[in-house]
């Protein structure tokens, strides 16, 4: 590593680089003042402040965790208090359960990810978040956000622990649970940095209000 790394101050984020738009993700991230790795095996992992498992295909994810032999060592991540952000098909590995070809997932937040549920690539679409519940306060910071769904999953079921961020059409669409992220769509093919700016602020909770509206309680 180079003394300019060394000295860099940006905390570190890593992407999981098995499949999907890493390189989206991780200008996203630099976007939030966080300093992008790619992860690949254990030890990318050492000294991260948080991770992003980016969208893709479940399948072929699932596959790669297995060959790598890191679905283990990004659980004990997660439960080691790590910040985890998981986009599309990285929400699906996140979930309690897959459904629609289920795959194995790492059980990291309480709810059932339904692939495809959105339909097929043909079916790919944007939508605006909707103005929040008045029980889901948060959500108020998402508030309009533009959400690309490209084959995604719908988020069901969901435990009494996870916090509902954004809905689409009255759906969920973004959650949380403890320092655990979960999203259905894109958010690093728009041009709105709050999803990534969530993530980081788990890291640093002063981040959140220079990039969201306004503050998400309990990040941080």
């Amino acid at each position: 590593m180079s003394g300019a790394m060394e000295r860099d101050p940006r905390p570190r984020v890593g992407v999981l680089a098995i499949q999907g738009d890493v390189e989206a993700h991780a200008r996203a991230l630099e976007g939030v003042g966080a300093r992008p790795e790619t992860v690949l095996r254990e030890k990318d992992l050492d000294g991260l402040a948080g991770l992003v498992l980016p969208g893709g295909e479940s399948t072929t994810i699932a596959m790669g965790l297995e060959r790598l032999r890191l679905y283990e060592p990004l659980r004990a991540f997660a439960e080691a208090g790590n910040a985890v952000l998981g986009t599309c098909a990285g929400a699906i590995l996140l979930a309690r359960s897959a459904s629609n070809h289920p795959v194995r997932t790492l059980g990291l937040i309480d709810l059932e990810a339904r692939r495809n549920a959105y339909g097929t690539q043909v079916d790919s679409f944007s939508a605006f978040a909707d103005p929040p519940e008045p029980e889901e306060a948060a959500a108020g910071a998402f508030e309009g956000m533009r959400c690309v769904f490209i084959r995604a999953p719908r988020l069901a079921d969901l435990g009494a622990a996870v916090e509902v961020l954004a809905r689409v059409d009255g759906a969920p669409v973004l959650v949380r649970q403890g320092r655990v992220i979960a999203c259905s769509f894109h958010p690093e093919l728009g041009d709105d940095p709050r999803v990534h700016a969530l993530l980081l602020a788990e890291v640093l909770p002063e981040v959140l209000p220079k990039v969201l509206p306004e503050a998400v309680p309990g990040a941080g």
